[in-house]
């Protein structure tokens, strides 16, 4: 059995996709293949790839758009990977920052490779990114690792405990069919639900801050309230297994903590996007919560995904 497989999801991919590529083809431990999962709309998108053809050991996969699912198409890939025990899935614009990206990942799953089923990795900001998002980077990927079954014991099961993100996450390919693996149906948010199935089975999820990716945005409070709105959908349709885990007023401590952060830097004019796309967040969560109660017309103009509804009206 192969060692390790890297699998990207690609959606009109820029030039970032090939310096992932060219990064983790440098990692001191190399991923044996490489799966492009890449999403099309037309066949002259095929051409968008035609340089890999160059590269050894790239596979490129086509996903017609209409058939892309942010669990479903994982679930695909993982199943392409059958002969792999562990696979690290990224985004395209997730650059590994130095060479221990895959390194790191290993070693946190190998340390107990009967219950870890996931290690994910920290996120830097990019060196575009506004304060606010640099902040949320630092808030959300500490320095210290941790597990997500000690923090479930600690915080009385806090939703925090099954945070976890495909942008740079490694799979141990045999606790993935165990636990159930990625939902085949899912909005957004599937990595979050492995996690929560996978506590629930007595399987850990780990945050290795050693393995780093750079990648971070700059929404719009729009672009969030959209993200945000996915977001709830997705609690609400995996309500079953995430409703045991508490947000404990998380989103209220961040909005202070960040207000703290700009106001010791004398950033008091930031202050305004802060509060204005803390709102669009929780107004876009709120109504995500409740879609089964809103018209088609108001969720069409409320989400960002709207291939979804689509494929499963």
């Amino acid at each position: 059995m192969n060692k390790l497989a890297a699998v990207i999801l690609a959606y009109k991919p820029d030039e970032k996709l090939k310096t992932i590529i060219m990064r983790l083809k440098a990692q001191n431990i190399k991923p044996d293949e490489i799966f492009i999962m890449h999403t099309v709309e037309t066949d002259e998108d095929d051409l968008e790839l035609s340089w890999i053809e160059d590269i050894d050991n790239v596979t490129v996969e086509k996903v017609k758009k209409e058939e892309f699912d942010h669990g479903g198409t994982r679930d695909r890939a993982m199943q392409l990977c059958s002969d792999f025990e562990y696979v690290l899935f990224m985004t395209q614009d997730a650059i590994p920052k130095n060479k221990k990206l895959t390194e790191s990942l290993l070693e946190a799953i190998m340390a107990d490779k009967q219950t870890n089923a996931v290690a994910y990795a920290r996120q830097e900001p990019d060196k575009g990114c506004n304060i606010i998002e640099r902040y949320t980077r630092t808030f959300n990927y500490p320095d210290e690792p941790h597990s997500g079954l000690e923090m479930a014991a600690e915080t009385n099961n806090s939703i925090k405990a099954i945070f976890c993100s495909d942008v740079c996450a490694m799979y141990n390919r045999a606790l993935y069919d165990e636990i159930g693996g990625f939902p085949g149906r899912a909005i957004f948010n599937e990595d979050m639900v492995f996690a929560g199935k996978a506590l629930k089975a007595d399987k850990d999820v780990i945050y290795e801050p050693k393995a780093v990716v750079i990648h971070s945005h700059n929404y719009s409070g729009l672009e969030y309230f959209k993200r945000y709105f996915d977001l709830g959908v997705s609690h609400a349709e995996f309500s079953y297994i995430l409703k045991d885990f508490h947000s404990n007023d998380e989103g209220i401590k961040l909005i202070k903590e960040t207000a703290k952060f700009l106001i010791r830097r004398k950033e008091y004019f930031m202050l305004i996007p802060l509060i204005y796309h803390s709102g669009c967040k929780f107004i876009g969560m709120k109504l995500g919560k409740l879609y089964k109660k809103l018209p088609k017309q108001m969720i069409d103009i409320c989400t960002m995904n709207k291939g979804y509804w689509i494929k499963n009206k």
